[in-house]
């Protein structure tokens, strides 16, 4: 294993070193997996196959590292090929269901809505954690059905929430995967919901990571601006995490920032918390959008939080996700 590792380690920093094509410097990164003779395979077909499985591992790290075949990568390859066939008839099999978490008004404290959560009620696993089967659906392109499925549910119930007073103005999130962004129909996905079940386009709000906007930029200010004239409300998630470029901000036209909960859990106690989530509210009052903190669990988050101007707040100190009954029971209690 040594002079294998040191032959791989030896090839990342030549691979590291930038590459000149026509006049412009290339940086290349690698991922490299290692599968040794005769430990992993005693033949060349065998030792490629577990040398994939490790470099699928070095990709899953990151890319632009090293690493070994182990009998645990094996097994894992194994899960998820079980979990991926098992997601094709999920939906059909009605084995999805909704959970919403809710958000609060800074100010008043009062209930205005929710982020609409999807969990797996596996028939023998139990609940599967979104953790372990959204990478899976995003691999295998399954999101693209189950997201769709997401936005159906949600108009749904936003739909069964419109003759209620006490509930029909409450606003639905919904995450929105950078696959389906990238497909470029997805207003028309939205625009079908919204018309089926008649549903009330300003009161549903899609949350998109910073990273989904960076891939194809000019493509998306088209996407948003069709989706905005669906009348949907329009979020960045996780913000923070990504390149938080302000001139983004300006052209993508959105209505608000989701802090990223790594900056939000002991606020409180941690300065620089504190002073990126300031700049980020700050960020967001020039611009004329609301801010969301999510991920707050200690009493002490709110008032800080209050402090520096955020507008909403999600997280466990208030609620954890629950079951659509769930949430509204809870809701009307909040509400009276």
């Amino acid at each position: 294993m040594g002079s294998a590792s040191v032959i791989a380690s030896e090839l990342l920093r030549s691979m590291a070193r930038p590459y000149q094509l026509a006049g412009i410097d290339l940086n290349i990164t690698a991922s490299i997996g290692v599968a040794l003779y005769p430990s992993d395979g005693d033949s060349f077909e065998h030792l490629l196959k577990q040398a994939s499985l490790a470099v699928k591992s070095a990709k899953d790290a990151g890319q632009n590292a090293i690493r070994f075949f182990d009998r645990a990568m094996d097994g894992q390859l194994h899960e998820e090929i079980l979990l991926a066939n098992d997601l094709h008839g999920a939906v059909l099999r009605n084995e999805f269901e909704i959970y919403l978490q809710p958000i609060l008004d800074m100010r008043t404290e009062r209930v205005i809505g929710a982020e609409a959560l999807i969990r797996w009620i596996h028939p023998t696993r139990g609940v599967v954690s979104p953790g372990i089967f959204i990478p899976i659906a995003e691999k295998t392109g399954l999101i693209i059905e189950i997201g769709g499925w997401v936005i159906d549910q949600t108009c749904a119930i936003l739909t069964r929430w419109a003759g209620d007073p006490g509930f029909n103005q409450l606003t639905l999130a919904i995450n929105i995967s950078a696959k389906q962004v990238g497909r470029g129909d997805l207003d028309h996905v939205l625009a079908r919901a919204l018309a089926e079940h008649g549903t009330q386009p300003n009161l549903l709000e899609l949350e998109i990571t910073e990273s989904a906007l960076i891939n194809e930029p000019e493509q998306f200010v088209d996407l948003l601006a069709r989706l905005r004239r669906l009348g949907v409300r329009l979020a960045i998630d996780d913000f923070g995490t990504g390149y938080s470029n302000l001139t983004y901000l300006q052209r993508f036209m959105v209505d608000k920032l989701k802090v990223d909960q790594s900056f939000v859990r002991d606020l409180a106690l941690n300065p620089q918390n504190a002073a990126i989530v300031q700049a980020v509210v700050q960020m967001a009052v020039s611009l004329g959008l609301k801010t969301t903190a999510e991920g707050i669990e200690t009493t002490e988050t709110p008032q800080a939080l209050r402090a520096l101007g955020c507008d909403q707040a999600q997280g466990y100190l208030f609620s954890p996700p629950m079951p659509v009954d769930s949430f509204q029971a809870w809701a009307q209690g909040a509400l009276a």
